[in-house]
């Protein structure tokens, strides 16, 4: 299922994981459908906050300085588009991810 499917369709979301809040993630996945190839976790700013970011991986540094780029949703959202990330979202703060050469899983950094 697509984001965007997700998204408009509430009934399709399984709670796969335990709530953990929101995090904020790159419209390039959203809008344009490129799948998540990084991956990180930092000091979140509200109670809400998980702190979990997730790009693309194509992002330039001026798409990156645009807050509009981005889109505040549940983890349990983004676990839905994307299980492989399930086995991280545990790590600490500041742990980075990146997504394995073979594009199942994704690996430390």
């Amino acid at each position: 299922m697509t984001f965007p499917e997700l998204l408009s369709n509430p009934d399709a979301v399984k709670q796969l994981i335990k709530p953990i809040g929101f995090c904020i993630i790159s419209c390039k996945i959203i809008d344009e459908s490129e799948p998540i190839g990084y991956m990180y976790r930092e000091r979140g700013g509200e109670d809400e906050d998980s702190g979990w970011r997730f790009l693309s991986g194509t992002e330039t540094d001026e798409y990156t300085e645009d807050d509009d780029n981005y889109k505040v949703v549940d983890v349990n959202i983004v676990a839905n588009f994307e299980p492989a990330i399930i086995p991280h979202l545990n790590g600490k703060f500041d742990s980075e991810f990146e997504r394995s050469e073979d594009g199942k899983t994704f690996v430390k950094m």
